[in-house]
């Protein structure tokens, strides 16, 4: 430990595990710097609301100063961690107008995960993932827009195309997003056009596996399937995607190739960690898993430096998986430590996770839940889930927000955040949030 009147903690990356873990060492004596490449605090898990109008970015990424302002030994800086010297104990900065090392006695690592387009990065320019609120708005663009580009044109092939949603990946992801999708075009863009009817809307969910969300076992999966079904998306397995182009989605199954017109596509399949966690894990000698993930020891430590965590979806431990509640407890169990370390009381502790169950929103109050052993869908599941994902929103501004905005959603069938307008620079649709400023 450093010769400083107070331990330096520096945490990289506000997501979960980095937020709970800045929180918890509130009252610790320690010196707190979060750095990370955003100025807000994600929710990651509703972020799909966002992209099919029920929810702004505002009540989904609430800024970290904000939440943090009455943590008064926490300071938030605007950066990207580039590199480390594990000798010298700093971390490298780089800043929107400088660049500069920030020294530690205790390195909390939860950077997350991005997505994985399994070694074809040509399909992000024409799928994007739902891993940032740029992305979200992005998708709410293209899911919005393309009903309107399907109101202009009087060729059907080309309508046919534009109202053609193809979904990759069938998780709680890409299960949440078909639906919302689905549930758009059938009931909240009801009487929207006159050119059109938005109800004729296909949405496409491609998985490779068996079955859709294989986590929560045959009955759960049948369930949301059924569901989904009941709702006018077209489910299917056992199917590859092997390309996709602006104008089209290439998948492989049993039966063949197949060629399928669509313009807007939502890629929900696969994460992989940032170059950055494998250039921590080469420099301490910690594996990594095929997603890139850093393996660590059962404290949550890498090899030979007790002073480092890992937190979040980017660390690999027990085959946990990659869901918020991994990260927010890994983030306080390496506060926890850091707190005991300071404190000089005891040695340090093999992490243990508390399983609170996993949950996926199917549609408009369906929503299947597995939890300890008890298995539930339907309308109890989706109270279910709708407890515990208020619970979990960061601030009582967005709790109130979000429960405001699903009376309006799912008991009535408005989507207020579907603002967009037309670049006529670009060609093409911007959003509200992020259309440039017209100089005309």
């Amino acid at each position: 430990m450093s010769a400083a009147a107070r331990p330096r903690v520096v945490i990289v990356g506000g997501g979960f595990g980095g937020l709970f873990a800045a929180k918890f060492l509130k009252h610790a004596a320690v010196d707190i710097t979060l750095v990370e490449r955003t100025n807000h605090h994600l929710f990651q898990p509703l972020l799909y609301q966002v992209a099919t109008g029920i929810l702004s970015p505002g009540a989904v990424a609430p800024p970290l100063r904000e939440v943090l302002k009455r943590h008064d030994n926490v300071k938030v800086r605007l950066g990207e961690v580039t590199g480390f010297d594990l000798d010298a104990r700093t971390v490298h900065v780089e800043h929107p107008a400088s660049a500069r090392d920030l020294p530690y006695d205790f390195l909390i690592f939860g950077i997350g995960v991005g997505g994985s387009y399994f070694g074809h990065p040509e399909f992000a320019p024409h799928a994007p993932t739902m891993k940032t609120v740029e992305d979200a708005l992005t998708l709410r663009t293209r899911i919005f827009g393309a009903f309107e580009m399907a109101a202009l044109t009087r060729d059907e092939d080309e309508r046919r195309a534009w109202l053609t949603f193809a979904v990759v990946g069938g998780g709680p992801t890409g299960v949440e997003v078909a639906g919302q999708i689905a549930e758009l075009a059938h009931r909240s863009m009801d009487r929207n056009f006159r050119e059109f009817d938005p109800s004729s809307a296909t949405v496409v969910l491609f998985e490779g596996g068996e079955e859709i969300l294989p986590t929560f076992g045959d009955r759960l999966s049948g369930k949301a399937t059924h569901e989904l079904t009941r709702l006018g998306v077209d489910v299917r397995v056992k199917t590859r995607v092997t390309d996709v182009t602006r104008d089209e989605i290439v998948v492989s199954s049993a039966d063949g190739e197949e060629r399928l017109a669509c313009r807007t596509k939502v890629w929900a399949a696969g994460v992989a960690a940032s170059p950055l966690a494998r250039s921590l894990a080469e420099a301490t000698g910690a594996e990594v898993d095929r997603a890139g993930r850093i393996q660590v020891l059962p404290d949550c430590t890498l090899p030979g430096h007790p002073e480092i965590y890992v937190v979040g979806d980017v660390m690999a431990l027990d085959g946990l998986p990659g869901v918020a509640e991994v990260a927010m407890q890994t983030g306080i169990h390496a506060a926890a430590s850091i707190k005991r370390q300071t404190a000089g009381e005891g040695d340090p502790r093999p992490f243990k996770y508390r399983d609170l169950g996993s949950m996926a929103a199917v549609s408009r109050f369906r929503a299947i839940v597995d939890f300890k052993g008890i298995r539930v869908g339907g309308f109890v599941g989706w109270m279910m889930w709708a407890f515990i994902h208020l619970t979990f929103l960061t601030g009582f501004k967005n709790r109130f927000i979000a429960a405001i905005r699903w009376v309006l959603s799912f008991v009535g069938s408005a989507r207020t955040e579907r603002a967009l307008g037309w670049d006529r620079t670009r060609a093409t649709f911007a959003s509200a949030e992020t259309r440039p400023p017209d100089d005309s």
